[in-house]
């Protein structure tokens, strides 16, 4: 007769409380992450992006447009299309659940565990640290608005204070990770929910619904500015190659269009709102300087708690940003811990945000910034869409955890050297169309028109599509 006495190991194992819980400080880097160890829905990543989107640097661009001479229509047609990007981010989203893993492990099928150090280093990191930069410069303009409504002179050391704890904040939530991220941020998009309603109808009583700039656009100065405020909107979410790291904990059976459709919709539709507020803004106030500006419109009582909004706002995305620089730079293959990684990148970042803000001018860092990393975030993400697609998500992250010369995603010499071609060609090709701190002879030819965005991504894409079969058929084979 068999036993019926339990097993105490088998007891305490049901109990066991999981790895990826809010209290407790993420032990999980760039390592698989075990079947056991999944949980969650697809619907979370809704609340993930959207209090993402809410923020500053959105109110900005959206204001930034109508300042650069189009019609209000024309601004929110060119808000729209540049959201649609969205797309490319849920598209990437998917692997997350497929692998286990998250992106910056995912993209050795694209260049090879080698070649992907050097993407990480690049692609990841850098560019992941300086949206963090730019995005802490925004929160940090409405801190020091809300410091001086206390009675507080906004001097250099009080600003050097204010973006330092701003920044703690934020590197709080990226180091506890991933549990802690999916707890907040569905309260936290409510509160910016609610904020936002509040300022939507005071921009709605004050805008100019039929407004038109005192000198209007035409012809090839219209078409300049329509792409190059596209490829400003469409940078926040061209950025988010990323996006599987956020995904990575949900079960391997999640259905991978909830996962694409739940992240581009969180990112889609309240970047689209936010933005769409800054161009209505600007038609009735100077949207130069926005948080001031805004406040000749909206009530009294509520200036603080529209600053603290923008505060939290731009902390969330800045802890989404921050957590997966810190998982690039351990994909770098440097041997430390993502905390340590994580809090580095905070350094960093917090140093180009002083330069941003008390050397140079915030809104054209920002305008150029964007700019120029779309030269290569869009071949970037175009790469990385089109192996998605190649390859049908199927993504074994257990061989691509393997970073010896045996990983089946070695390739040749560690480089994938079809997707480094594909990137490198269309990062190339890009910067010949881009007209942002310097002009390429392309833009020149087209009277300054900046076609760098959709150039870079369609050349990327052709060329990984001619050059990346093969390989993509090679190691999806074995699965």
């Amino acid at each position: 007769m068999a036993s019926t006495i339990p097993d105490p190991g088998a007891a305490r194992a049901e109990v066991t409380p999981p790895a990826d819980r809010p209290g407790r400080i993420e032990a999980h880097g760039i390592d698989h992450i075990s079947d056991a160890e999944r949980h969650g829905n697809p619907r979370e990543l809704f609340a993930v992006w959207a209090a993402a989107s809410v923020n500053y640097l959105s109110l900005v661009v959206g204001g930034a447009l109508v300042l650069m001479g189009l019609t209000l229509w024309q601004s929110l047609a060119v808000i729209v299309i540049g959201n649609l990007f969205s797309v490319f981010t849920g598209l990437v989203a998917t692997p997350g659940p497929a692998a286990g893993a998250p992106s910056e492990v995912i993209t050795r099928a694209l260049y090879g565990v080698i070649g992907n150090r050097v993407n990480n280093a690049v692609g990841g990191w850098l560019v992941s640290v300086c949206y963090f930069a730019l995005n802490l410069a925004a929160a940090a303009t409405a801190a020091f608005a809300l410091v001086e409504k206390t009675g507080i002179t906004a001097s250099t050391p009080v600003k050097v204070v204010v973006i330092v704890a701003i920044a703690a904040l934020t590197l709080g939530i990226s180091v506890y990770g991933h549990g802690l991220i999916i707890k907040l941020y569905l309260p936290i998009t409510l509160a910016l929910a609610g904020s936002f309603t509040v300022v939507a109808l005071a921009v709605f009583r004050h805008a100019d619904f039929s407004y038109v700039p005192a000198e209007s656009l035409t012809g090839t100065g219209l078409w300049a500015v329509l792409v190059a405020g596209t490829a400003m909107v469409a940078s926040g979410p061209l950025s988010y190659t990323t996006s599987a790291d956020f995904s990575r904990y949900l079960p391997r059976t999640a259905s991978p269009k909830a996962v694409a459709g739940w992240t581009a919709l969180g990112s889609f539709v309240p970047s689209v709102v936010v933005c769409a507020l800054g161009a209505f803004a600007a038609t009735a106030v100077d949207m130069t300087d926005p948080q001031n500006a805004l406040q000749e419109i909206l009530p009294g009582w509520f200036t603080p708690v529209f600053l603290m909004a923008l505060v939290l706002g731009t902390i969330s995305v800045n802890a989404l940003t921050a957590y997966s620089a810190g998982l690039a730079l351990q994909a770098v293959g440097l041997r430390i811990r993502r905390t340590v990684s994580v809090l580095f990148d905070g350094v960093v970042a917090v140093g180009l945000t002083l330069y941003g803000l008390l050397v140079s001018n915030f809104l054209d860092t920002v305008s150029n910034a964007l700019q120029v990393i779309t030269v290569l975030i869009g071949p970037l993400m175009a790469v990385y869409a089109t192996d998605v697609v190649l390859r049908r998500n199927r993504y074994d992250g257990v061989a691509l955890s393997d970073e010896t010369p045996d990983s089946p995603f070695w390739f040749t010499g560690g480089v994938n050297w079809a997707g480094a071609v594909s990137l490198v060609t269309g990062v190339a090709t890009a910067a010949l169309c881009a007209n942002t701190l310097y002009t390429g002879p392309v833009a020149a030819a087209l009277g300054g028109m900046d076609l760098s965005l959709p150039v870079g991504m369609v050349v990327s894409t052709v060329l990984y599509v001619l050059l990346g079969r093969r390989a993509v058929a090679a190691t999806t084979a074995a699965r």
